[in-house]
């Protein structure tokens, strides 16, 4: 997908009209917030946070791995 966006003034701002199949793609809409990381070729816009996600990612790994403990403390 290859999209030109507009900057435009917003208050005493500035922003970019995300299309309506740009908001679908990233299955966001208003009210939504939109994550910007800088890559080495560009930048991404993400509708989760990619900290979170590695931050859940351990997560996941501990509860596979000590499942056994985990349950002894729940009980």
């Amino acid at each position: 997908m290859n999209l030109k966006l507009k900057i435009t003034t917003v208050g005493n701002s500035v922003g970019v009209v995300l299309p309506r199949e740009l908001l679908a793609r990233l299955r966001v809409a208003k009210g939504d917030t939109l994550y910007v990381t800088e890559l080495p070729d560009g930048i991404k816009l993400a509708p989760f946070d990619p900290g979170f996600a590695a931050k859940m990612e351990v997560a996941e790994r501990v509860m596979r791995e000590d499942r056994d403990v985990l349950k002894r403390l729940a009980s």
